[in-house]
């Protein structure tokens, strides 16, 4: 195997197992699992593990506090990921190409904890970044959980958007992180988790 093979990661495939509960809907069984894998990693662990663990527990917090508490350790620990650590866990798209779907997700917590500044905040963020994402599938999703946050913030002001999403880049990138791990939280309800 050479250096730069995507080797097995039992970090990543516990993470994995904790997201497959969430998406059957076994909340409080997906966040056993990633607490312990938390619990292993600690806050100091691999920011690469942090971000996905972060970013996956946050989509299975009841409370939106607890979530913001999540959304904001994935934001962090991706800002410490290289392209190399992402590409040696088998992740073909730049570390960018995360920051899309991270700040949908603190855009909808923010809103839904009635922190509209900060809701746009992030929604701006996430459509500057928006540019990284390939017109695929997972693209898709998160430029239209973007489009569906940028809805609901502009009917809360009662604010038109100014101008629609980006489009696509013409040479589409990989899903970052994984299609799941990367979905925005709760922009089509909790059952989108």
């Amino acid at each position: 195997m050479s250096e730069t093979s995507v080797r097995p990661d039992p970090v990543m495939a516990e993470i994995g197992r904790g997201m497959e509960l969430g998406q059957r809907g076994e909340r409080d069984a997906a966040r056993e699992v990633f607490a312990g894998v938390w619990d292993r990693l600690g806050a100091d662990g691999d920011p690469f593990h942090i971000c996905a663990l972060a970013h996956s527990m946050a989509d299975v917090q009841d409370d939106p506090r607890e979530e913001l508490v999540w959304d904001l350790r994935a934001l962090e620990a991706a800002d410490l990921v290289s392209d190399e650590r992402a590409r040696l866990a088998g992740v073909v798209s730049p570390v960018a190409a995360f920051y899309p779907s991270l700040h949908l997700n603190l855009g909808d917590v923010y809103r839904r904890l009635g922190e509209w500044d900060l809701a746009r905040a992030h929604l701006a963020r996430g459509l500057d970044a928006v540019g990284t994402l390939g017109d695929d599938g997972y693209g898709q999703l998160i430029r239209g959980g973007l489009d569906r946050l940028a809805q609901r913030l502009a009917e809360r002001s009662g604010e038109p958007l100014s101008e629609p999403l980006p489009e696509p880049p013409s040479d589409p990138l990989s899903v970052p992180l994984s299609e799941s791990a990367s979905e925005p939280t709760e922009v089509n309800g909790p059952s989108s988790a």
